[in-house]
């Protein structure tokens, strides 16, 4: 391909990044049907792959893109009984709609789709991750995802589930998979799964833009607030996250003088403001306070290791899950040693058998004992499960040393 072709695909790659999630949005506000909102992006995409090649990227390809797709649901309308009622609402959206992906989410959440179709369906719609990004978070196959995907949004369909919030008296029982969905869209941009970038710093934005949302909408609700403080406690350490040549910088190796201590202190503040509701508190919340463990700590050698092994025990009794698990072997290394951490990973090949983290993890355990050799084969299949390019000079670095 042309260097302007190629220019073209990095265009429209960053316009899908940033307002595809939007323009689904809008495009199931006003036609109310998921399907042919995604088909009418999907159009809109592909026609741009066509063309921005030979004509070149619009001045504003966001709106040469909803321009396509207006084109091309006009097209549909025109098919229906009740079109003439809607083709004055296809117009171009304001820059700033505040809920429409939000209501776009507890559409997505109806408690009548599985919950993990509920997350599969919003990722892919709302936020405009790809197959292969939910496939990451979730570390199940595409395929998989796909399908979810395609059986909710006709199970959407089929049960005329409205396009709206639900009113106050459900919110709470609704507030469980919105969650799940903004916390899995933050982890993706955090630490990206896709080769094109270490971190995805537009996902984060919108995840954190989500949380706040959420949380101003339900202020009794401290699950709500838990998630905004850690997401906010996470991105207070995010300039030392990285070193000048894009690696990845582990955590007992970050300058904490580059930590935003404001922002520390501001999350921790609401993360206390949470607890004061006096209920138990959800996973979120315990998440968020074992960052703040972190985040306290004038250096790494000072860490509450103790406290935080206490609240990964709280959290696997409330929601237990492999990959809390292998994050709590990494508290029990520094609490009861090298070896006690490295008989934890042992239940943990089966379920995260591809998820790169748990052969880093495997591998440091090891280094630590002095089994070098096994080391550097775990980091080998980390390095060759990962696609994020951060985490892949940081293995081939520790490689390097092995």
């Amino acid at each position: 391909m042309s260097e302007s072709g190629d220019a073209s695909h990095e265009a429209l790659a960053r316009v899908v990044r940033e307002h595809a999630g939007r323009l689904a949005a809008s495009l199931v506000s006003l036609l109310g049907d998921f399907s042919t909102a995604e088909d009418l992006v999907q159009d809109a995409i592909e026609t741009a792959l066509r063309r921005w090649p030979a004509e070149g990227v619009p001045d504003r390809p966001d709106a040469w893109l909803f321009t396509v797709a207006r084109r091309r649901g006009l097209d549909l309308l025109r098919r229906e009984s009740t079109y003439r009622a809607k083709l004055d609402r296809l117009t171009w959206p304001a820059p700033a709609v505040p809920d429409d992906r939000l209501r776009l989410i507890f559409t997505c959440c109806h408690p009548a789709l599985s919950r993990s179709a509920q997350i599969a369906l919003t990722l892919r719609v709302v936020c405009g991750l790809s197959t292969a990004q939910i496939a990451a978070a979730f570390v199940v196959g595409e395929a998989t995802v796909a399908q979810r995907i395609t059986r909710a949004k006709r199970k959407i369909g089929e049960a005329g589930i409205p396009f709206r919030l639900p009113p106050p008296r459900e919110l709470p029982a609704r507030l469980g998979e919105v969650l799940a969905v903004i916390y899995l869209l933050f982890n993706e941009g955090y630490l990206s799964s896709t080769p094109e970038r270490a971190q995805a710093r537009d996902l984060v934005d919108d995840a954190e833009w989500l949380a706040a949302l959420l949380a101003n909408q339900v202020p009794k609700e401290p699950e709500a607030a838990g998630l905004l403080a850690l997401i906010r406690l996470h991105r207070a350490r995010g300039a030392a996250r990285f070193d000048a040549a894009g690696r990845l910088v582990l955590l007992a190796d970050q300058d904490r003088g580059r930590w935003d201590r404001q922002a520390i202190e501001e999350a921790t503040a609401l993360l206390v403001r949470a607890a004061r509701s006096r209920r138990r508190p959800g996973p979120y919340q315990l998440q968020a306070a074992i960052v703040a463990c972190h985040a306290e700590a004038a250096d790494f050698e000072s860490t509450d290791w103790a406290q935080i092994l206490v609240l990964y025990d709280m959290l696997l009794h409330l929601a237990p899950s492999p990959v809390t698990r292998l994050h709590r072997a990494v508290a029990l290394r520094y609490t009861k040693g090298a070896a006690a951490a490295l008989a934890e990973l042992d239940d943990l090949d089966e379920p995260l058998a591809r998820y790169p983290l748990l052969h880093a993890t495997r591998a440091e355990l090891l280094r630590a004992l002095g089994r070098r050799d096994e080391a550097r084969r775990a980091d080998e299949q980390a390095l060759a499960l990962t696609a994020n390019p951060a985490q892949q000079a940081l293995l081939a670095e520790r490689l390097d040393w092995t």
